[in-house]
Protein backbone atom coordinates (compact mmCIF):
# COMPACT_ATOMS: atom_id res chain seq x y z
CA UNK A 1 0.00 0.00 0.00
CA UNK A 2 1.39 3.32 -1.01
CA UNK A 3 2.35 6.35 1.93
CA UNK A 4 3.79 9.67 1.48
CA UNK A 5 5.62 11.74 3.66
CA UNK A 6 4.84 15.22 2.59
CA UNK A 7 7.24 17.92 4.12
CA UNK A 8 5.98 21.41 5.23
CA UNK A 9 9.04 23.60 3.74
CA UNK A 10 7.17 27.16 2.42
CA UNK A 11 7.97 28.87 5.76
CA UNK A 12 10.06 31.98 6.05
CA UNK A 13 11.71 31.05 9.36
CA UNK A 14 11.55 34.99 10.32
CA UNK A 15 11.93 33.96 14.11
CA UNK A 16 15.20 31.70 13.26
CA UNK A 17 16.62 34.34 10.77
CA UNK A 18 17.06 32.50 7.81
CA UNK A 19 15.71 29.78 5.81
CA UNK A 20 16.24 26.84 8.54
CA UNK A 21 14.81 24.28 6.15
CA UNK A 22 18.07 24.27 4.21
CA UNK A 23 20.16 24.58 7.12
CA UNK A 24 23.27 22.00 7.37
CA UNK A 25 22.95 20.89 10.66
CA UNK A 26 23.90 16.97 10.81
CA UNK A 27 27.56 16.23 11.07
CA UNK A 28 27.81 16.14 6.81
CA UNK A 29 25.86 19.17 6.37
CA UNK A 30 22.89 17.43 6.09
CA UNK A 31 19.20 19.31 6.83
CA UNK A 32 16.49 18.23 9.09
CA UNK A 33 14.50 17.42 5.97
CA UNK A 34 16.78 14.09 5.60
CA UNK A 35 16.59 12.81 8.66
CA UNK A 36 12.72 12.74 8.55
CA UNK A 37 13.34 11.42 4.65
CA UNK A 38 15.53 8.55 5.85
CA UNK A 39 13.50 7.65 8.53
CA UNK A 40 10.34 7.55 6.72
CA UNK A 41 11.69 5.27 4.30
CA UNK A 42 12.63 2.68 6.52
CA UNK A 43 9.09 3.10 8.08
CA UNK A 44 7.51 1.78 4.61
CA UNK A 45 6.68 5.30 3.18
CA UNK A 46 7.41 5.17 -0.22
CA UNK A 47 6.97 8.65 -1.62
CA UNK A 48 7.69 12.09 -0.84
CA UNK A 49 5.80 15.40 -1.32
CA UNK A 50 8.16 18.73 -0.73
CA UNK A 51 5.53 21.66 -0.30
CA UNK A 52 7.75 24.64 -0.97
CA UNK A 53 8.04 28.18 -2.25
CA UNK A 54 8.39 28.11 -5.97
CA UNK A 55 11.63 29.62 -5.68
CA UNK A 56 13.20 26.75 -3.58
CA UNK A 57 12.68 24.22 -6.12
CA UNK A 58 15.81 24.09 -7.70
CA UNK A 59 17.91 24.63 -3.96
CA UNK A 60 15.39 21.69 -2.93
CA UNK A 61 16.07 19.26 -5.41
CA UNK A 62 19.87 19.67 -5.36
CA UNK A 63 19.91 19.64 -1.85
CA UNK A 64 18.15 16.11 -1.14
CA UNK A 65 15.20 15.66 -3.96
CA UNK A 66 16.89 14.15 -6.62
CA UNK A 67 18.76 11.96 -4.43
CA UNK A 68 15.98 10.84 -2.80
CA UNK A 69 14.39 9.91 -6.59
CA UNK A 70 17.05 7.60 -6.64
CA UNK A 71 16.35 5.67 -3.93
CA UNK A 72 14.46 2.20 -3.63
CA UNK A 73 11.50 2.10 -0.89
CA UNK A 74 11.49 -1.15 1.31
CA UNK A 75 8.80 -2.37 -0.73
CA UNK A 76 11.34 -2.66 -4.00
CA UNK A 77 10.07 0.15 -5.98
CA UNK A 78 11.50 3.58 -6.54
CA UNK A 79 10.61 6.14 -3.97
CA UNK A 80 8.23 8.98 -5.81
CA UNK A 81 9.06 12.14 -5.15
CA UNK A 82 6.99 15.18 -6.16
CA UNK A 83 6.67 19.08 -5.63
CA UNK A 84 3.92 21.21 -4.61
CA UNK A 85 4.07 24.98 -4.35
CA UNK A 86 2.68 27.48 -1.73
CA UNK A 87 2.04 30.88 -3.10
CA UNK A 88 -0.57 33.44 -3.47
CA UNK A 89 -1.78 32.02 -7.26
CA UNK A 90 -3.60 28.91 -5.28
CA UNK A 91 -5.49 32.06 -3.08
CA UNK A 92 -9.10 31.90 -4.20
CA UNK A 93 -10.21 35.14 -6.25
CA UNK A 94 -12.45 36.76 -3.98
CA UNK A 95 -9.97 37.10 -1.24
CA UNK A 96 -7.76 40.25 -1.90
CA UNK A 97 -4.31 39.78 -1.10
CA UNK A 98 -3.01 42.93 1.51
CA UNK A 99 -0.27 44.32 -1.12
CA UNK A 100 2.37 44.12 2.05
CA UNK A 101 1.64 40.61 2.73
CA UNK A 102 5.09 38.57 2.16
CA UNK A 103 4.22 35.63 4.82
CA UNK A 104 2.33 32.33 3.53
CA UNK A 105 -1.38 31.62 4.74
CA UNK A 106 -0.12 28.90 7.46
CA UNK A 107 -0.78 25.01 7.14
CA UNK A 108 -3.88 24.24 6.03
CA UNK A 109 -3.19 26.12 3.35
CA UNK A 110 0.47 24.49 2.91
CA UNK A 111 -1.19 21.42 2.82
CA UNK A 112 -4.08 22.24 0.40
CA UNK A 113 -1.68 22.95 -2.13
CA UNK A 114 -0.37 19.06 -2.46
CA UNK A 115 -4.33 18.54 -3.23
CA UNK A 116 -2.81 17.77 -6.73
CA UNK A 117 -0.66 15.46 -5.55
CA UNK A 118 -1.35 13.21 -2.64
CA UNK A 119 -3.73 10.24 -3.23
CA UNK A 120 -2.29 8.23 -0.66
CA UNK A 121 -2.33 7.89 3.56
CA UNK A 122 0.36 10.75 4.28
CA UNK A 123 2.12 11.93 6.66
CA UNK A 124 2.19 15.46 7.20
CA UNK A 125 5.15 17.33 9.32
CA UNK A 126 7.12 20.14 9.50
CA UNK A 127 10.82 20.65 7.84
CA UNK A 128 12.67 22.37 10.69
CA UNK A 129 11.79 19.09 13.41
CA UNK A 130 13.24 16.14 14.22
CA UNK A 131 10.93 13.30 15.25
CA UNK A 132 12.52 10.23 15.31
CA UNK A 133 12.55 6.96 13.50
CA UNK A 134 10.30 4.82 16.07
CA UNK A 135 7.67 8.31 15.12
CA UNK A 136 7.75 7.35 11.68
CA UNK A 137 7.42 3.33 12.59
CA UNK A 138 4.18 3.59 14.80
CA UNK A 139 2.72 6.31 12.69
CA UNK A 140 3.10 4.59 9.43
CA UNK A 141 1.30 1.58 10.97
CA UNK A 142 -1.91 3.30 11.79
CA UNK A 143 -2.27 5.11 8.29
CA UNK A 144 -2.59 1.28 7.01
CA UNK A 145 -5.20 0.23 9.12
CA UNK A 146 -7.16 3.65 8.82
CA UNK A 147 -10.50 3.41 7.25
CA UNK A 148 -10.87 5.85 3.96
CA UNK A 149 -12.81 8.44 5.37
CA UNK A 150 -13.81 10.11 9.32
CA UNK A 151 -10.26 9.34 10.70
CA UNK A 152 -6.90 10.64 11.08
CA UNK A 153 -3.94 10.29 13.61
CA UNK A 154 -1.01 12.42 15.10
CA UNK A 155 2.10 11.34 17.18
CA UNK A 156 1.93 13.40 20.46
CA UNK A 157 4.88 14.54 22.41
CA UNK A 158 5.18 16.81 25.94
CA UNK A 159 5.02 20.00 26.15
CA UNK A 160 8.28 20.41 28.17
CA UNK A 161 10.46 18.35 25.55
CA UNK A 162 9.23 21.33 22.65
CA UNK A 163 9.86 24.51 23.99
CA UNK A 164 12.59 26.49 24.20
CA UNK A 165 14.56 28.89 26.22
CA UNK A 166 15.08 31.06 23.25
CA UNK A 167 11.93 32.56 22.79
CA UNK A 168 8.32 31.72 23.08
CA UNK A 169 6.81 28.87 20.26
CA UNK A 170 3.41 28.12 19.05
CA UNK A 171 1.81 24.84 19.99
CA UNK A 172 -1.43 22.91 19.53
CA UNK A 173 -2.16 21.77 23.43
CA UNK A 174 -4.05 18.20 23.45
CA UNK A 175 -6.51 16.96 25.81
CA UNK A 176 -6.17 13.36 25.30
CA UNK A 177 -8.94 11.24 26.53
CA UNK A 178 -8.90 6.86 25.89
CA UNK A 179 -5.99 7.08 22.96
CA UNK A 180 -8.53 9.63 21.41
CA UNK A 181 -8.01 13.27 20.80
CA UNK A 182 -10.32 15.06 22.61
CA UNK A 183 -9.62 18.93 21.43
CA UNK A 184 -6.36 20.76 20.59
CA UNK A 185 -6.21 24.74 21.25
CA UNK A 186 -3.42 26.81 19.41
CA UNK A 187 -1.34 28.57 22.79
CA UNK A 188 0.51 30.65 20.58
CA UNK A 189 3.36 32.31 23.36
CA UNK A 190 4.53 29.36 25.25
CA UNK A 191 7.35 30.47 26.78
CA UNK A 192 10.28 28.20 28.82
CA UNK A 193 11.61 28.95 31.73
CA UNK A 194 15.41 27.94 33.38
CA UNK A 195 13.38 26.09 36.35
CA UNK A 196 11.34 24.14 33.86
CA UNK A 197 8.57 26.42 34.22
CA UNK A 198 5.97 26.82 31.16
CA UNK A 199 3.64 29.92 31.12
CA UNK A 200 1.44 30.96 28.16
CA UNK A 201 2.05 34.31 27.66
CA UNK A 202 -0.49 35.12 25.70
CA UNK A 203 -3.21 34.10 28.55
CA UNK A 204 -1.16 34.24 31.28
CA UNK A 205 -1.24 31.18 32.77
CA UNK A 206 1.35 28.57 33.45
CA UNK A 207 1.13 24.99 31.51
CA UNK A 208 1.58 21.54 33.13
CA UNK A 209 4.97 20.56 31.27
CA UNK A 210 3.73 16.88 31.03
CA UNK A 211 0.86 18.43 28.41
CA UNK A 212 0.14 16.62 25.19
CA UNK A 213 0.70 18.71 22.38
CA UNK A 214 0.58 18.48 18.51
CA UNK A 215 4.18 19.12 16.68
CA UNK A 216 2.33 18.98 12.96
CA UNK A 217 2.98 15.46 12.74
CA UNK A 218 -0.50 14.34 11.60
CA UNK A 219 -1.46 11.31 9.55
CA UNK A 220 -4.33 12.15 7.27
CA UNK A 221 -6.43 10.25 4.37
CA UNK A 222 -6.58 12.06 1.17
CA UNK A 223 -10.62 12.70 2.12
CA UNK A 224 -9.18 15.13 4.25
CA UNK A 225 -8.57 17.85 1.39
CA UNK A 226 -12.48 19.30 0.74
CA UNK A 227 -12.53 19.76 4.74
CA UNK A 228 -9.31 21.62 4.12
CA UNK A 229 -10.10 23.80 1.00
CA UNK A 230 -13.83 24.70 3.09
CA UNK A 231 -12.14 25.75 6.17
CA UNK A 232 -9.81 27.46 4.18
CA UNK A 233 -12.35 29.66 2.75
CA UNK A 234 -13.91 30.07 5.31
CA UNK A 235 -10.68 31.87 7.43
CA UNK A 236 -10.18 34.20 4.51
CA UNK A 237 -14.35 35.21 4.30
CA UNK A 238 -14.23 35.67 8.31
CA UNK A 239 -10.78 35.80 9.76
CA UNK A 240 -7.76 36.91 7.46
CA UNK A 241 -9.15 40.45 6.20
CA UNK A 242 -6.23 42.71 6.40
CA UNK A 243 -4.26 40.64 8.99
CA UNK A 244 -0.57 40.64 7.24
CA UNK A 245 -0.12 37.99 9.80
CA UNK A 246 -2.55 35.71 9.70
CA UNK A 247 -2.32 32.08 9.80
CA UNK A 248 -4.93 29.21 8.90
CA UNK A 249 -3.51 26.36 11.26
CA UNK A 250 -4.08 22.48 10.81
CA UNK A 251 -4.61 21.81 14.71
CA UNK A 252 -7.71 24.63 14.43
CA UNK A 253 -8.54 22.83 11.65
CA UNK A 254 -8.83 19.33 13.20
CA UNK A 255 -10.32 20.40 16.45
CA UNK A 256 -13.49 22.31 14.23
CA UNK A 257 -13.60 18.80 12.52
CA UNK A 258 -13.54 16.87 15.47
CA UNK A 259 -16.11 19.07 17.48
CA UNK A 260 -18.42 18.97 14.36
CA UNK A 261 -18.55 15.09 14.79
CA UNK A 262 -16.76 14.78 11.07
CA UNK A 263 -13.34 13.49 12.26
CA UNK A 264 -11.81 10.98 14.89
CA UNK A 265 -8.31 11.40 15.50
CA UNK A 266 -5.92 8.52 17.23
CA UNK A 267 -2.88 10.15 19.54
CA UNK A 268 0.17 8.13 19.01
CA UNK A 269 3.34 8.29 21.35
CA UNK A 270 6.92 7.85 20.24
CA UNK A 271 9.62 6.18 22.21
CA UNK A 272 12.25 9.12 20.57
CA UNK A 273 12.62 12.64 21.70
CA UNK A 274 11.67 15.25 19.87
CA UNK A 275 14.08 18.28 19.06
CA UNK A 276 13.85 21.50 16.22
CA UNK A 277 14.96 24.61 15.21
CA UNK A 278 12.52 27.83 16.00
CA UNK A 279 15.45 30.53 16.90
CA UNK A 280 19.22 30.44 15.78
CA UNK A 281 20.01 29.91 19.63
CA UNK A 282 18.70 25.92 19.18
CA UNK A 283 21.05 25.19 16.48
CA UNK A 284 23.89 24.16 18.55
CA UNK A 285 21.62 21.87 20.58
CA UNK A 286 20.02 20.24 17.49
CA UNK A 287 23.91 19.56 15.95
CA UNK A 288 24.71 17.92 19.23
CA UNK A 289 21.74 15.80 19.32
CA UNK A 290 22.20 14.68 16.07
CA UNK A 291 25.92 13.88 16.05
CA UNK A 292 25.23 11.63 18.90
CA UNK A 293 22.78 9.98 16.74
CA UNK A 294 25.13 9.16 14.51
CA UNK A 295 27.59 7.91 17.16
CA UNK A 296 25.25 5.67 18.63
CA UNK A 297 24.84 4.08 15.13
CA UNK A 298 20.77 5.27 14.78
CA UNK A 299 22.30 6.40 11.76
CA UNK A 300 24.65 5.92 9.25
CA UNK A 301 28.17 8.03 9.09
CA UNK A 302 26.37 10.14 6.19
CA UNK A 303 23.17 10.16 4.93
CA UNK A 304 24.51 10.93 1.84
CA UNK A 305 26.47 8.02 0.54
Amino acid sequence: MNASLVIMAAGLGSRYGGSKQVDGVGPNGEILMEYSIYDALRAGFNKVVFIIKPEMEEMVRQLCGDTVARRTALDGRPVEVAYAFQDFSSVPSFYHIPAERTKPFGTVHALLCAADVVHEPCCVINADDYYGIDAYRTIYQELMQLPPEGKATMVGYLLKNTASLHGTVSRGVCTVEDGKLRSVREALKVQLYADGTLRDLAEERNLDPDTVVSMNFWGFTPSIFPALRTYFEEFLQNEAGENLKAECLLPVMVDQQMKAGALEVSVLHSADKWFGMTYREDRELVRQELLRLHEQGVYPPSLRE
